[in-house]
């Protein structure tokens, strides 16, 4: 039987709902997991993912699918940065998803600042800046980029509001009021996260994107390690906890468990020694009353090939929980085993309760890029709906040995229609095409979810980009519903030759021979100029019903590429009004009745919760980057907003009611 959970044991139900209510400008955490309404006064949205659940949902409902037509652009907010002179290139996308609290909205940008705004006009209060830029050009693929910080109340302190900025290798305290750094916290206000690690580690292959999370005193991180670094002892993917208030290691978790540990039997030959990444980069989730935090882990180094860490490799692809006071963990499932897709869990899991016959479940929800959700109880990790192991297909390339099987929830079903690739998925747009499709498709090997990377090339479905990615899944506690917008692309993965002298740094393991693996090559599979080889749409907002382990409805998202119209061969064809416009952000959902997404497009759109369809979409000078977050100020007006661009044309755009 595979080692995939190990439940935990009962934890006494801690009754933190008083507390949680009491902290000033902390209290919408609590009100959009009730879905109370939020009335006239401020509404906030003090966490990137809106509260400590991650359930992206908001309690204002000023803005209904009765007047969304009437939001505009009210102002904007350039980061204005520009190309740095000594890497030649320019700052990647804008993802970051701001806060907004006691009506000052704090944002990040790709080059690691933050920056206070004034909630009602984007008129700057403070901009700090850590310099991320000295540290050399990021090593993940993208250049810089930056997704959100995270903020704490210092009891101690007059309830003085921290923001917390993991930025490159170092976690910063700023005082949220001047933006200066917090002198007592580590070193002058700074806490160097390269150290205290099971290995010393490049620093240069080591850094943060996602914002970190905090439980009572406690500052918990991941790390973000690139895929593409394939060598002995890349950065581990260590999660670690601090004291908030001093910067003191309290606690830490290794990914890939180490000597005397439990799971380094699903390494084998001792793989645990030298195989890093195994990351938590994608965020982690709090859940203060049963006193857990949620790890999505990701995958170990390298992402395609795992013929130097055979087995199983716990706790790569895994969700995991752990005692938030201790670090020790209390229960874990398995997503995948010795992963060889880059299907890292890409988002952070959402807490809820829902009703499934009749019982009411503390649940916890991952979704995944493979386009499965999978549910636990979150206090005994046992799975809401049965979980089956599946015979895959298996790898024919030398030295790799894949899983027999994989893990599929029979319940919900999956986010896209079908998963895995076959030739009825074939471009459809006319017969021709199709015709041409089918014999561009079978220069792959492809099948069923989970056909894996090989040397002629794999055609699978979803890619290493995912259906679901860092955007994550919005849930509402009014209808049920748990949104997520995902992307339904193929890719090619092709594996090659690696040579370790284009990937080797001072900290290699040179006391053994480097990986003699293989590194992916390929993309997205084009044929006919440019058109997928896959038929749209090529994304949608699915809306699932938790309580059913259902899907309530799907619709396509987004009009798409414009390439795919104007193409020759498609003139005088009926072309689908939206043909899906893919990508990793996600969605937000609002007690007023609202869905609101971009993601790929120069658009910002809105849907009625309920039904799926499309009310609005409002224009933007740059294409929609991040997922959306709102809010309201103590004046009452509600603001929807969203990062846009990349490079030097990057824009936060603040939509509203006329005034």
């Amino acid at each position: 039987m595979k080692p995939t959970h190990r439940p935990g044991r009962p934890r006494a139900l801690c009754a933190l709902l008083a507390a949680l209510l009491a902290l000033p400008g902390l209290g919408v955490s609590v009100m959009a997991q009730g879905g109370e309404q939020s009335g006239g006064g401020m509404v906030e949205w003090p966490y990137v993912g809106a509260d400590q659940s991650n359930t992206r949902s908001s309690p204002a409902e000023s803005v209904t699918p009765g007047n969304v037509d009437q939001l505009e652009v009210t102002w904007t907010w350039r980061p204005e940065e520009r190309p740095r002179p000594e890497f030649g290139t320019v700052p990647g996308s804008f993802t970051s998803t701001p806060l907004m609290i006691d009506d000052t909205v704090y944002v990040s940008t790709n080059y690691n600042r933050v920056a206070a705004l004034d909630a009602e006009t984007g008129g700057v209060r403070w901009v700090f800046d850590p310099r991320a830029y000295e540290g050399g050009m990021p090593t993940l693929g993208g250049g810089f980029r930056h997704r959100g910080v995270t903020v704490w109340r210092d009891s101690e302190e007059g309830d003085a509001l921290r923001i917390f900025l993991a930025s490159r290798h170092r976690l910063f305290s700023l005082d949220a009021e001047t933006g200066q750094v917090v002198a007592s916290f580590g070193d002058d206000g700074v806490v160097d996260l390269s150290q205290d690690l099971i290995w010393p580690i490049d620093q240069s292959h080591f850094e943060f994107n996602a914002a970190p999370v905090v439980y009572k005193d406690l500052v918990i991180v991941g790390s973000a390690v690139g895929d593409r670094l394939i060598y002995r002892r890349t950065p581990p993917g260590d999660v670690r906890a601090y004291d908030a208030r001093t910067g003191a290691l309290v606690w830490s978790f290794h990914p890939v468990p180490q000597e005397g540990e439990f799971g380094t039997q699903t390494w084998e030959n001792e793989a645990w020694r030298y195989t890093g990444a195994t990351n938590v980069w994608a965020g982690m989730t709090v859940d203060e009353e049963h006193e857990l935090v949620f790890l999505p882990v990701g995958n170990p180094t390298n992402s395609y090939y795992g013929g130097q860490r055979l087995g199983d490799n716990l706790f790569a692809e895994s969700l995991v929980a752990l005692d938030a006071n201790t670090g020790e963990r209390a229960w874990y499932f398995q997503i995948v085993h010795h992963g060889v897709w880059d299907y890292d869990l890409p988002t952070q899991p959402m807490l809820m309760p829902i009703t499934v016959d009749g019982q009411s479940i503390d649940a916890v929800v991952q979704l995944t890029k493979q386009g499965l959700t999978f549910v636990f109880d979150r206090v005994t990790g046992e799975p809401v709906w049965p979980i089956e192991e599946r015979a895959v297909p298996q790898s024919d390339v030398p030295g790799e040995r894949s899983s027999p099987t994989q893990p599929f929830p029979t319940r919900p079903p999956a986010l896209i229609p079908a998963t895995g690739v076959s030739l009825d998925d074939a471009f459809d747009l006319t017969p021709e095409l199709q015709a041409t499709a089918r014999e561009a498709m079978q220069q792959f090997r492809f099948g069923p979810l989970y056909t894996p990377p090989s040397l002629e090339g794999s055609l699978v479905r979803p890619g290493g980009g995912g259906a679901a990615n860092w955007g994550g899944g919005a849930f509402d506690a009014q209808t049920g519903f748990l949104y997520v917008k995902t992307s339904n692309v193929p890719a090619v993965m092709r594996l090659e030759k690696f040579d370790p002298a284009t990937t080797r740094n001072p900290f290699a393991d040179t006391t053994e021979p480097d990986y003699v693996g293989y590194d992916t090559a390929g993309g997205r599979p084009t044929f006919e100029g440019g058109l997928l080889v896959t038929k749209p749409p090529y994304a949608y907002l699915v809306a699932i019903d938790l309580n059913a382990g259902e899907i309530a409805w799907r619709v396509p998202f987004g009009r798409g590429s414009d390439r795919v119209r104007e193409h020759p061969a498609l003139q005088g064809v009926d072309v689908p009004d939206r043909l899906g416009t893919p990508g990793a952000p996600g969605a937000i959902v609002t007690n007023g009745g609202l869905v609101f997404a971009g993601g790929g497009e120069d658009a910002l759109y809105a849907f009625d919760k309920r039904t799926g369809r499309e009310l609005w979409s409002g224009a933007m000078t740059e294409r929609s980057t991040a997922t959306p977050m709102t809010y309201q100020t103590s004046s009452g007006r509600q603001f929807v907003v969203i990062a846009t661009g990349s490079g030097s044309n990057q824009e936060l755009v603040a939509f509203a009611m006329p005034e």
